[in-house]
């Protein structure tokens, strides 16, 4: 069966594309620039942008951010150092939730029974004290349970259940998530 492709037009509207080219610039110039412990000013940056940042909050002068209006961040959570948020669709990181340095959260891909592969979407959920360790790829669509763990250089594309340990690639949980009460 041969299939026609043809160019296709970027599903982005004119605002989106013209807010990530300003957006781009003033991460470049303000938001990256900025010394380690001025989070406040790394807070207030996205929120300008349309970012639900909370109080507390600790984004990384280095993490990426593709689209700040669709991340919102918890209070007292953190985006480690050198983490991409392609935040094509909504990102949610719950309050006191960890996501560490290098992981990448990728809420887009593309149709592949599509012949223009076109673009697909769905948002991610960190929820609340989970911790995505360093190196993690988490996948479109998934949502990590409050207070799980993926451990580090994993690849996650199906949610996890709250208070589970999970490694690998792709990652399947090892166990419950128990804490220590001493």
């Amino acid at each position: 069966m041969k299939v026609e492709l043809s160019q296709s037009r970027s599903s982005h509207s004119l605002r989106n594309k013209v807010g990530r080219v300003v957006w781009g610039a003033v991460w470049l110039g303000l938001y990256r620039s900025s010394p380690r412990p001025l989070h406040f000013w790394r807070r207030s940056l996205l929120r300008v942008f349309g970012a639900k940042i909370g109080a507390g909050a600790r984004p990384s002068a280095s993490a990426r951010v593709w689209a700040p209006w669709n991340l919102e961040m918890g209070e007292f959570s953190r985006l480690g150092a050198d983490v991409d948020c392609y935040s094509v669709d909504k990102i949610r990181i719950g309050a006191h939730a960890i996501v560490s340095q290098y992981s990448y959260l990728c809420t887009a891909s593309h149709d592949p029974s599509d012949p223009h592969f076109g673009l697909t979407t769905a948002p991610i959920t960190i929820e609340d004290g989970a911790w995505v360790a360093a190196d993690v790829f988490v996948g479109p669509g998934v949502t990590v349970g409050e207070g799980s763990v993926v451990g580090a250089r994993s690849s996650i594309f199906k949610s996890l259940e709250p208070w589970v340990i999970a490694v690998g690639n792709p990652a399947r949980v090892l166990k419950k998530r128990e804490l220590r009460t001493s």
